[in-house]
């Protein structure tokens, strides 16, 4: 059962599951949280897990004006705040993953640990492996049929509001984020970088998320797309359980990681 939190600008509405230290999961573009039906109860084992709907999301109203990565993670950041009181883990898939960059850049003391899944920093079209499904995307398109379903049967909206929100999430995809690799190099928080190897961002992108981020680890699943949490859940799961519960082991033979090697070894 959901609750509702009056947040500046928006009035958000999310879910509570599990018990221990606080966990954010945060749901892509065009979704709600049942994308994360295969998430959920293995991360609420170990975490108290919130899953906030972003503005314009599930069960979350539009507002006014554009929409853009800032505005929600600001709402993150206010969430955090009121909500968890404190500092989390966040967990982002796709645009949930920008968010939790954003917020990780702006405000280290509300960030734990980031799993990014799937995410960019920068706008798609400088990124994407497949710049001309996302130039043809409207509110009518066949890919979009399941998320169109879902934003129908419960957004406080009505379904004659989908096309609003499509144009407007398309304009953001067109001109946002615009992180930097020196905005990224300001993350402290330990994150992990996840991506499918056949995924709708290029390697090389991911690749250059990775190295910008001075304390982060990256993990290509093979066989999987931009879906990677719904196609192959239980490797998933497990290395991001593996990631936000233990910390990181000495390697043998380290190159990006040789400085803090031998600082910790005082070598």
């Amino acid at each position: 059962m959901g609750e509702i939190v009056e947040l500046p600008g928006v009035r958000t509405w999310y879910e509570v599951d599990g018990a221990g230290e606080p966990l954010l999961l945060l749901h892509g573009g065009f979704c709600t949280n049942e994308t994360w039906g295969a998430q959920r109860g293995d991360l609420a084992a170990q975490y108290r897990v919130f899953l906030p709907e972003r503005r314009a999301h599930g069960h979350t109203a539009d507002v006014s004006g554009p929409l853009s990565y800032q505005d929600m993670a600001d709402d993150t950041v206010q969430f955090l705040v009121s909500v968890v009181g404190g500092p989390a883990h966040l967990v982002g898939w796709s645009d949930g993953g920008i968010v939790a960059l954003l917020v990780a850049v702006a405000r280290p003391d509300l960030v734990r640990k980031v799993v990014a899944i799937g995410a960019n920093f920068r706008p798609a079209a400088e990124c994407s492996a497949s710049p001309a499904m996302l130039g043809e995307m409207t509110a009518d398109s066949p890919e979009l049929a399941p998320f169109r379903e879902t934003y129908a049967a419960v957004s406080p909206d009505g379904a004659d509001h989908w096309p609003v929100v499509v144009a407007k999430m398309a304009e953001m995809f067109a001109t946002e984020p615009t992180l930097t690799t020196e905005d990224l190099a300001r993350i402290t928080a330990p994150t992990l970088v996840l991506v499918g190897d056949d995924d709708m961002m290029t390697l090389e992108h991911t690749i250059a998320l990775y190295r910008a981020i001075p304390h982060s680890e990256l993990a290509v699943f093979p066989g999987t797309s931009h879906a990677l949490p719904m196609e192959k859940p239980a490797q998933v799961n497990r290395v991001i359980l593996d990631f936000l519960t233990n910390d990181p082991v000495p390697t043998m033979f380290p190159i990006r990681r040789a400085g803090a090697t031998a600082g910790s070894s005082g070598t």
